[in-house]
């Protein structure tokens, strides 16, 4: 978990690359809100998740909607989504 997922948020789902540098992180807060935010793993930081971008701080209905909003503002969260769904 990165350091910018607050502890009493719920990760959903995380969604790596083909490279398995950068992830996106969906999650639920306890107010029942969902949102995402972008991550990248490097070898110079031991393999620790950094934060990249500052998706967080929006709050969506839903985890559709969230992801939907992920999609758009992630550029290759959506190749990777459809390289996941091609393996299963």
């Amino acid at each position: 978990m990165s350091q910018r997922i607050d502890k009493s948020w719920v990760v959903l789902r995380s969604i790596e690359n083909s490279e398995h540098d950068r992830c996106v992180d969906l999650f639920r807060r306890p107010d029942g809100s969902f949102g995402f935010d972008e991550f990248r793993r490097d070898v110079e930081d031991a393999g620790a998740w950094t934060p990249v971008a500052y998706y967080s701080g929006a709050a969506y209905a839903s985890n559709d909607a969230a992801l939907a909003a992920a999609v758009r503002s992630v550029a290759w969260l959506a190749m990777a989504l459809n390289t996941a769904g091609k393996a299963t």
